[in-house]
């Protein structure tokens, strides 16, 4: 009787196990396919998920696991990243191309585990293969923990707001055009808000993008910036915004008439709806702080429409963005950031570093034979952090790190700048344009404090850069422009509240300053958030240590992966 009703018990153990594993692990299907669509007066086939661009929004509470079944029905390998979840001890299912698996091959599938832990607001998945994140992505709206509210009342409704760009090309005919030519992609036909262009561009005012609100009513705005090239300005006619988050963590409220979002990041935002019965334009368009380079100099716009009975006016009002190479515009909203910073939500920004990194992110250049490419003096563009420019190898690093792998990469990635030198000077010698090539890897002990100075320069063209970091989020704790100055600067760092977030905007001949623990081990991607810059190798791979404990250790990979 005894081992009878010990037997039951353990039916019942498992039987409980099955149905919270059931629970908490909610599953989605993932169709990667083409599909065609229109925009500005022409129809293409461009990759989708489930048929839908953008893709599909994924729903979760914080603290999470999902599972999502992708299936690859296009033409093309694919990854899908899971932008700003850190994936505690599981990089399998993170997703960057040969850094922590190999691509899903056409007619392959592959079930990624979401893992997700601090996390809370919004963040959004995209391909990580190619430029196919050009059309393959959505958001991730991250709800508090059940029993649990947002920090501030709670509003009326909740819509993502997605930015983007459309090409009339095939986005894999302008990559493979950038590759063949050594020069600058060509710029994007338009820059949409979810999906659409809106009224100012040919064939797409019937399309447009309407968000219906009621007077007096509040809304949360889940900006993001799916963006390949730029970060962009985005404002609505006659109403504040009030910023409450970014990259799924809150902030002091801020009052903002615009906002600066860099591609790769997300912004929540609150619009009250308190102005005269009418429509207003919501518009979005291009910072680009380069000089000589080409941009898209369009402006998309959506329509926020008040319910009820009025005559609007015979067309809305555009809100007012700042000029396309406003810098102290974009820094300004970026540099006025501060973490929430109570109870419920602390800041745990570290004190004592362990570990100071310095790495310049610089764009390059390469010899081209015959001087025949379209980069200046007919070289090839290219880009580097510490002048090594990312090779991706043939198997993914995590792979090679986990299975002791020789070969596949090295573990000498330089902590501090290879070449010293003015970096943000007018003038600069050529011969600091050319970058070494390589697969190089920073290795971090477990639990070590971490700060990067990240040094822009003014190789070939000074620019922004919104670096994003994989597997962590990081405090900003400083920024400002011309070259860092280690005696000097850190004395200005903000440690009280500092804005966590997983993607940062280098400003522009620039630096800006990080602090995370390294306490999640595994093989994490940084790279540069804008589409060209990544291709030209403008990335690099942590590798975290394993903890003594067991606990502290990276999870085994899934019996799926993809094969390389």
């Amino acid at each position: 009787m005894k081992v009878y009703i010990l037997q039951i018990l353990g039916f019942l153990v498992l039987l409980n196990g099955f149905f919270f594993h059931c629970h908490a692990w909610a599953r989605h299907k993932f169709v990667v396919e083409e599909k065609s669509y229109t925009r500005l007066c022409s129809t293409k086939k461009i990759l989708t998920v489930n048929g839908k661009f953008p893709g599909p929004t994924l729903y979760v509470h914080k603290g999470d696991t999902v599972i999502v079944d992708v299936y690859n029905k296009g033409k093309e390998n694919i990854t899908i990243h899971w932008h700003g979840v850190k994936q505690p001890k599981y990089p399998w299912s993170d997703g960057p191309e040969y850094i922590t698996q190999c691509p899903i091959q056409p007619g392959a599938k592959f079930s990624q585990k979401i893992v997700l832990s601090t996390e809370e607001g919004t963040l959004w998945w995209h391909a990580h293969s190619d430029w196919s994140r050009a059309t393959v992505h959505g958001a991730i709206v991250i709800y508090p923990k059940n029993g649990t509210s947002y920090p501030f009342p709670k509003p009326d409704g909740e819509v993502p707001i997605i930015l983007g760009e459309w090409w009339k090309k095939d986005v894999m005919e302008v990559l493979n055009l950038l590759l063949q030519t050594g020069g600058d992609p060509n710029v994007s036909d338009a820059l949409t808000i979810n999906g659409q262009p809106g009224d100012l561009y040919p064939c797409s005012k019937s399309d447009t993008f309407k968000l219906m609100v009621d007077y007096g009513k509040t809304y949360l705005l889940r900006l993001i910036n799916a963006g390949m090239s730029d970060i962009m300005f985005f404002a609505i006619a006659k109403h504040q915004l009030t910023v409450v988050g970014t990259d799924a963590s809150y902030l002091k409220p801020l009052k903002a008439d615009y906002i600066a979002i860099s591609p790769g990041q997300t912004i929540d935002a609150i619009l009250h709806a308190n102005q005269p019965l009418d429509h207003y334009y919501m518009a979005a368009r291009v910072y680009s702080s380069a000089a000589g380079v080409a941009y898209d100099n369009t402006t998309t716009t959506a329509i926020i429409q008040y319910s009820g009975n009025y005559t609007s006016s015979p067309s809305p009002l555009l809100p007012s963005l700042p000029y396309y190479n406003d810098t102290n515009a974009s820094v300004s909203f970026t540099g006025s950031l501060r973490s929430l910073g109570n109870r419920e939500h602390p800041v745990n920004c570290p004190l004592n570093i362990s570990t100071k990194l310095i790495f310049t992110i610089s764009v390059n250049t390469h010899p081209c034979a015959n001087n025949a490419c379209e980069g200046p003096n007919g070289t090839r563009l290219a880009a580097s952090v510490n002048n090594i420019s990312f090779v991706s190898p043939s198997i993914d690093i995590l792979q090679a790190y986990y299975k002791h792998i020789n070969g596949v990469y090295e573990a000498n990635f330089p902590s501090y700048p290879p070449l010293v030198f003015d970096y943000t000077a007018n003038y600069l010698p050529l011969e600091l344009e050319t970058p070494q090539n390589g697969t190089k890897a920073k290795v971090l002990e477990f639990n070590s404090t971490v700060e990067i100075v990240f040094q822009g320069t003014n190789l070939v063209a000074g620019t922004d850069h919104p670096m994003h970091l994989h597997g962590y989020s990081f405090y900003v704790v400083g920024w400002g422009f011309g070259n860092f100055d280690k005696d000097k600067d850190p004395l200005g760092y903000n440690l009280v509240n500092p804005p966590l977030q997983n993607t940062i905007a280098i400003p522009k001949n620039g630096w800006a300053a990080i602090r995370f623990k390294a306490n999640n081990p595994g093989v994490w991607f940084m790279h540069c958030h804008i589409e060209r810059h990544l291709t030209w190798g403008m990335e690099m791979a942590f590798i975290v240590k394993n903890g003594a404990r067991p606990e502290d250790r990276l999870l085994p990979p899934p019996p799926d992966m993809p094969p390389c």
